[in-house]
Formats: C-alpha cells, sequence, structure tokens
C-alpha cells in the first residue's frame, strides 16, 4: 500500500473484527465457564461479548479518553451483564452445583450476593473487556487509540449488541423463569448509569508525565498475575468480599502511580493483560472440574484454548519489541 492510500474495507475494521471474536474467547472459554466443545456458542455469545467490548472501546477512544474511562465502562458492561441481561446477580438459582456463594453474602434487602457482586463487576471490566482490547490495541500499535469504526459501523455493531443480548436475555428466562423485580432493575439501569457518567468525568487520555522511573514490565506482569490470581482464588465470603474490594482499590492506585512513570508504555500495558490472562488460562481448568465438564475432549480443548492465548501473547511481545524504538508512546492507565 503506498503512502497516503486508504486501507481496504477489511484491512480497516480487521482489529474489531478480532475484538469481537476474542472478548468471549477469554471471557467464557479460556475462564472454562463455557467448555470448549461448545465452541458454537460464540455465535450468541459474540454479539453481546465482542459487541460490547468494541462499543466501549470506539466510544472512549473518539472522545479521547483513556484507560481509566475503558475499564469504569467495562464495570457499568459488567452490571448491565449482570443485572438486566442475563440477571444471574439477581437469579436465587447457584451459578453450578454446590455453589454457596449467595447464600454466604446475600443481601435480602436487595437480593444479590455481594461477592457476587463484586465478582461479575470485576471480572467483566478486566476479562471480558481490558484484557481483549488491550491486546488487540497491542497488535495494532499505530492505531492503538484512533477508532476502528466509521459511525455506520459504530451503529450497526450497537445494533448487533441490542439483538445478541435480547437473544440471549430470552433465551435464559425460557430456561429458568426468573425475571429480577422492577425495583432491582431500576436500580441496576441507574447504578449502570452512573457508571458510565463517572467514566467520562475522569481525565483524559493523554496527560504530561509527572516523573519518576516507571516498573519493569516483568514486575508489572508478575504484580498483574499475583493480584488477578488472589482476586479470583478469595474465599466467597464476607471477609473474601472485603478482600476483593481492597485488591481492586490497591491495584487501581499501584497501576495509576505506575503509569505516570517515565517509559511507561505498550510493553507495561501488555504485562498487565498478561498476567491477568495467565490467571484465567489457570483457572479454566478448575472450573471445567467444578461444572463437571472435565471430559477428554473439553481438556484437550481447553490446552488448545491456552496455547492460542500463548501465542497471542507472544505475537503481541513481538510487535511491542518490534515498535518500541519508533516512537515514545506514554499513556496514562
Amino acid at each position: 500500500m503506498t503512502p497516503g492510500e486508504r486501507p481496504g474495507t477489511l484491512r480497516r475494521i480487521a482489529p474489531a473484527l478480532g475484538l469481537f471474536l476474542l472478548s468471549p474467547l477469554v471471557a467464557e472459554y479460556l475462564l472454562g465457564n463455557v467448555p470448549s466443545s461448545e465452541i458454537w456458542g460464540l455465535v450468541i455469545l459474540a454479539p453481546m461479548y465482542g459487541g460490547g467490548a468494541i462499543i466501549i472501546r470506539e466510544v472512549a477512544r473518539r472522545a479521547g479518553r483513556g484507560w481509566p474511562t475503558i475499564i469504569l465502562l467495562g464495570c457499568a458492561y459488567g452490571v448491565l451483564e449482570a443485572t438486566l441481561i442475563d440477571q444471574t446477580l439477581f437469579n436465587p438459582a447457584p451459578l453450578f452445583e454446590g455453589d454457596v456463594s449467595r447464600d454466604s453474602t446475600l443481601i435480602p434487602a436487595l437480593g444479590f450476593s455481594a461477592v457476587n457482586a463484586v465478582g461479575f463487576t470485576a471480572g467483566h471490566a478486566i476479562w471480558s473487556i481490558g484484557v481483549p482490547i488491550a491486546l488487540v490495541e497491542i497488535l495494532v500499535p499505530r492505531r492503538a487509540t484512533t477508532p476502528w469504526l466509521g459511525v455506520p459501523g459504530l451503529i450497526v455493531t450497537c445494533v448487533v449488541f441490542v439483538l445478541g443480548s435480547l437473544v440471549l436475555f430470552g433465551g435464559i428466562h425460557d430456561d429458568s423463569g426468573f425475571m429480577a423485580s422492577p425495583p432491582q432493575r431500576i436500580g441496576a439501569a441507574v447504578v449502570v448509569a452512573l457508571l458510565v457518567v463517572v467514566a467520562f468525568l475522569v481525565g483524559r487520555r493523554s496527560r504530561p508525565v509527572r516523573g519518576g522511573r516507571s516498573r519493569k514490565p516483568w514486575l508489572v506482569g508478575v504484580a498483574a498475575f499475583v493480584a488477578s490470581a488472589a482476586f479470583v482464588a478469595r474465599p466467597e465470603d464476607w471477609w473474601g468480599t472485603a478482600a476483593g474490594i481492597a485488591l481492586i482499590a490497591v491495584m487501581a492506585v499501584v497501576i495509576s502511580r505506575w503509569s505516570r512513570g517515565d517509559g511507561w508504555g505498550a510493553a507495561h500495558r501488555l504485562a498487565l493483560a498478561g498476567g491477568a490472562l495467565l490467571t484465567q488460562a489457570f483457572i479454566g481448568f478448575l472450573l471445567l472440574l467444578l461444572h463437571g465438564t472435565a471430559t477428554t475432549a473439553n481438556l484437550i480443548g481447553q490446552v488448545i484454548l491456552v496455547l492460542g492465548a500463548l501465542t497471542l501473547f507472544l505475537v503481541a511481545r513481538r510487535t511491542v519489541r518490534g515498535t518500541s524504538g519508533a516512537r515514545g508512546t506514554a499513556e496514562v492507565g
């Protein structure tokens, strides 16, 4: 392609298409929540997960916002999915046989489990939204902070997201017969709206670096792995709920400070995503066992998913190394 030549449509939207598939693969399949034998479920899950991730990323980047906005919008997405789409947070049915997390931290007046509220909100913000967006943006460094879709493409994505969410909502409602109460749904909608407002009240993407040396990428990756592993391994009781909130708060402060150091860039963001991705890969095997879906075929499929995640990480790492000398991009959060 010669300088100034406009790339073809497929090439222009390729990052968005990649994110469309990567989000549900990381959020549900690598996690082991949906076994690889049900890979056909991508047809149902991708419009909601992938569509949501694309909308969040495109809206944030079009508004000139950075990672604080993306993560907060990811939290809004997590609340939206768990309360208004699949309604898992309000549904009294256990997530799987033997699950007691709802009863141990149930807030009767609100009708949901505190530990699940923290887990669903942070889990979606990190693994459904944050990690997939970070990986795809790193793979396309020249377009990392620019829109991938035009207005028509964004409108189509919004329609796909809404239709996919309605299909999932209808299917789950038909199977379970559960419907959250009007006060629960109104309250959830208010929380989602507040998170969206807060997401756009945070600072803009590019801020002057405040000085200081940023941590080595490998240290950032280790911190991300340890924190995310501790988050998913915490006990499902009130102590675990408090620990989860504390971990989120501490990591938010630590990452915010580190990201303002001199030299923070794509290698550090990749390390953060890689640490969280590694946790997801380990948990996937455990959840297959807990859900009783650890068949030979599903375990082989899980190994393939882990190898695919590792390959994607290595390709992203190579991309970072290849572009690290070309420009110095520092971004808050």
